[in-house]
Order: C-alpha cells, then structure tokens, then sequence
C-alpha cells in the first residue's frame, strides 16, 4: 500500500546570507526569514511526510508562536517528522522537490542538500531528487522576493 504526500513552503528572502536550503548553507547575498531557521526546502518535505502519512502538519507540531521554536534546526523537525511517519508504519520510497528560486544558481549544491537530507531521514540519497527552477524574473520569486518549494513524497507501509 502507498500513500502520496504534497509539502509546499513559501519564505520571504532578506539581505545578508547564507541561504539555508536541505540542511546546508548556500552562499548567496539573501537568506530566507523565518521564527526557525527558515529551511524552507526542509519544511515542505515535512509537510510532505506528514500529510502523506495523515499526521498533523508542520505548524501544528512545531508551531511559530511557541519560543522553543526560534531559530530552531530544521532537521530537527524533519526527523520527528519521520519517526511520527515510522510509528504509524510507514516509510519512505521517494521524494520530488523543485525549488523555485531565481538566485542563487542551485546546481552544485543540489547533490550536497540530497545527502544531507538522507542522513537526516535515514534513507539513501537516491530516494530524493531535487530540482531548481528559476522564476524567470516574474513574480516575487523572479524579482528575488522570496523562494518556495513544492515536495511529493511517496510512503509506503511497512511489512509487519
């Protein structure tokens, strides 16, 4: 049996860098704002486990009025998120994720976020493809306002 799961996230971008994406820093002259560490890819992949798996969803568990919350490490939402997602018997085949960002260019980090993101949920880094888009400068996300990400996330229940 497999179930799918869509995570999507939307971060405002402010100056001054790194940009935090899949658990490494980026360099670039922006960085995404948020209560945690704003790891925007990070969090759609949450919501992704999350909904695929029908837990409550990122903000529910980690909500952005709570302090313990502040500045926190992304990984450490996304490995509750997969425990939550094992307890309940499921666990992952695949991820998809494209991330929406007209800079910084994101092809040679794109294999670093991937095994970052294995280590962290404990899968091989061939269940996890990522890819980047730009905005062609349209929108907030062409005028380098803001980056999004959109993650499908494939689970598939554990033989007990």
């Amino acid at each position: 049996m497999f179930r799918i799961g869509l995570g999507h996230d939307t971060h405002r971008l402010a100056e001054g860098g790194p940009l935090r994406l899949g658990g490494i820093d980026v360099p670039h002259s922006k960085h995404a704002e948020g209560h945690s560490d704003a790891d925007v890819l990070m969090h759609a992949i949450t919501d992704a486990l999350l909904g695929a798996a029908n837990l409550p969803d990122i903000g529910q568990l980690f909500p952005n009025t709570d302090e313990v919350n502040r500045n926190r490490d992304s990984a450490v939402f996304l490995q509750e998120a997969c425990s939550q997602v094992q307890q309940a018997g499921w666990k992952l085949a695949n991820l998809d994720c494209v991330i929406a960002a007209q800079k910084p260019k994101l092809s040679a980090f794109k294999e670093a976020m991937r095994i970052r993101l294995a280590e962290i949920m404990q899968v091989s880094p061939s269940q996890i493809g990522i890819k980047a888009k730009t905005g062609e400068h349209v929108g907030p996300i062409g005028r380098e306002e803001s980056i999004d990400v959109h993650c499908v996330a494939l689970i598939e229940k554990i033989n007990q």
